[in-house]
């Protein structure tokens, strides 16, 4: 098994993942960070989606030997000192659950669903998501 250190959430982490363990197992098996969740395993539906060195990438679709000297952001990597980012917190207030990030900080309603379109959603319907990104960039705004 390969050894590899990556920076996830701003802290060095090592670990040595067998050659075909993905990245999304990899966070939530060996660095217990549960959540990047898995939906379709195919990077169909968007819910495993990590900021990978400032890209958004699927992390079920990428090996975690892939991922060696990187820099990751999972979801745990937005919440300040253990407590709800401004997104995570609209999202909460919206009653809305949505895996995945958003790199549009003042995005409209048609650039939110566009920006959705790539995911799945199992939990909810979508109308909450959209009411809490863009409640997210009502908030952001007023900053």
């Amino acid at each position: 098994m390969p050894d590899i250190t990556l920076r996830v959430n701003g802290a060095t982490c090592a670990g040595s993942p067998e050659a075909r363990k993905t990245l999304a197992d990899f966070l939530r098996e060996d660095l217990d960070l549960t959540g990047t969740h898995l939906g379709c395993e195919h990077g169909v539906c968007g819910a495993c989606t990590v900021i990978l060195d400032g890209r958004a990438v699927r992390s079920c679709l990428m090996l975690a030997v892939q991922a060696a000297g990187s820099e990751v952001t999972t979801i745990e990597g937005l919440a300040p000192d253990g407590g709800l980012g401004p997104l995570q917190q609209a999202m909460w207030d919206s009653h809305s659950f949505q895996c995945g990030f958003s790199d549009h900080p003042d995005a409209g309603e048609q650039q939110i669903r566009e920006a959705l379109s790539g995911n799945i959603c199992r939990c909810t319907g979508y109308q909450s998501i959209i009411d809490g990104v863009l409640l997210a960039a009502e908030r952001n705004r007023e900053r």
